[in-house]
């Protein structure tokens, strides 16, 4: 698995994302929250992932965006170390769920733990 973060990887499948929701399971991280499903894709690719930022915390789309990318980025370079060893395909969606602003490395160190935490539940 490669350090980018291609289209074919986005989650944008509103059944999916619903169903994630409703039947899925999260760990967290504080600030940040992942919910994931455990699923099949067409396409031969490990997992498909959405970011997500709170509109009640963030008024400004400029400050949710920002977050956005902070997040996104911070997947794209931790994803291959901790997803390379997986089966099945999985969901995901990472939501921040924190009220201030953060900066890149309180959101890499939180996704470091998030992803830990991720490997060890579903190995139970």
């Amino acid at each position: 698995m490669d350090a980018s973060y291609p289209k074919r990887e986005k989650l944008k499948s509103k059944k999916l994302i619903d169903q994630m929701f409703n039947e899925g399971q999260s760990v967290s991280a504080f600030p940040l929250r992942l919910v994931y499903l455990s699923t099949s894709f067409e396409e031969n690719i490990i997992a498909k992932t959405g970011v997500s930022v709170s509109k009640r915390h963030f008024k400004t789309a400029v400050d949710r965006n920002y977050i956005k990318r902070l997040l996104r980025e911070a997947y794209r370079i931790n994803k291959a170390g901790y997803f390379n060893n997986l089966t099945t395909q999985h969901a995901f969606m990472i939501l921040y769920i924190g009220k201030e602003k953060p900066n890149f490395t309180l959101i890499e160190t939180r996704m470091n733990q998030l992803f830990a935490k991720f490997l060890s539940k579903i190995s139970e």
